[in-house]
């Protein structure tokens, strides 16, 4: 084969590839689309603990109305911050009396190197100090004031650097963080420190029966049930999803969910709810198609196929338990 041949079949290659690289790779179907939503409550910035069914553990959240926890650090690191920008910051009082002073003795300087003689010079600097002595009178009572309005502000601006009041400091409610009516809503208070918890058989029968009818329910895009079974945020999820779907002319069909394995990652409790990681390997049936000719856009219709997720479930004490998280296996 020439040489020719070769770099013509190069130069086909290299561009059937950029070809491929330009096609859009379609989001995995399915409840959530396969990414990683919800909340877990204080242990949402927290891998969930490994399993038989999920060794490698969970990917973090992608999405979710949980706040991150503060650097408890960054208050002294900002004050820093700001005192050396502060102090970096030009003076309009330093920088006008450097200017005038600058020009003015070059002015003197001028004088005294030119034909006007060396003692003429000296009377022009007599009395370029004397005017400047004027100046720093003057860039002084600039500085007092400017110090007086800048003290009168510090008030409004003590978040940019230094420590923020208690009330500044508290976090605003998100209204997706309302779980069960009292999860996140309301005024902010500290969680307790999760206390670890046992879970009955019945709990694990629940959590196979969510498994299904949410599935069902986003398959049939029954956003009432979603709101029964999920909680808000995560129902805000799921209809935004639905909603998207809708708007490209497409629906996600969701059937024969049948959970192959699962094992209890962690259960704990904070204040008066109760939380529960589960890693589920489950089968599916699963498609996305347009919903005028029901052409099938991505997934099969027929043939099944396995994903491994941890599921949250929370409750109140006595309450029955909804679905607060998703997160795919690592």
């Amino acid at each position: 084969m020439s040489l020719i041949s070769l770099a013509r079949r190069g130069r086909v290659v290299a561009v059937v590839a950029g070809a491929l690289l330009l096609v859009p790779v379609l989001a995995e179907a399915r409840p959530g689309g396969g990414k990683g939503f919800g909340s877990r409550g204080t242990r949402t910035n927290s891998a969930p603990a490994p399993t038989n069914t999920a060794p490698t553990g969970a990917q973090p959240f992608q999405r979710s109305a949980a706040p991150t926890p503060s650097p408890s650090m960054a208050g002294p690191a900002a004050g820093a911050a700001g005192a050396a920008a502060q102090a970096a910051r030009p003076s309009m009082a330093r920088n006008l009396m450097m200017g005038v002073g600058a020009g003015l003795l070059g002015a003197g300087l001028f004088g005294m190197l030119s034909g006007s003689g060396f003692f003429s010079g000296l009377a022009s600097l007599a009395g370029i100090f004397g005017f400047l002595l004027q100046i720093a009178l003057i860039g002084g009572l600039i500085f007092l004031a400017m110090r007086f309005f800048r003290r009168r502000s510090e008030p409004q601006l003590a978040t940019a650097g230094g420590p923020m009041s208690r009330e500044a400091a508290q976090p605003q409610p998100n209204p997706r963080m309302s779980a069960m009516g009292g999860l996140g809503g309301g005024a902010p208070r500290a969680a307790s420190k999760p206390v670890e918890i046992t879970l009955a058989g019945e709990d694990f029968s629940s959590f196979e029966r969510l498994l299904g009818e949410v599935n069902t329910a986003y398959s049939n895009e029954n956003q009432q049930v979603l709101r029964e079974k999920l909680t808000p945020e995560m129902a805000g999820y799921f209809a935004d999803d639905i909603a998207e779907n809708a708007a490209k002319g497409l629906v996600d069909r969701v059937s024969n969910v049948k959970l192959l394995q699962g094992d209890l990652s962690e259960a704990w409790r904070e204040d008066d709810f109760e939380f529960a990681t589960v890693a589920m390997r489950f089968s599916l049936i699963n498609a996305l198609t347009e919903r005028a000719t029901g052409r099938i856009v991505e997934g099969n219709a027929t043939v099944p196929q396995e994903v491994t997720e941890h599921w949250t479930f929370v409750r109140s004490r006595g309450g029955d338990w909804k679905l607060s998280g998703i997160q795919q296996a690592a």
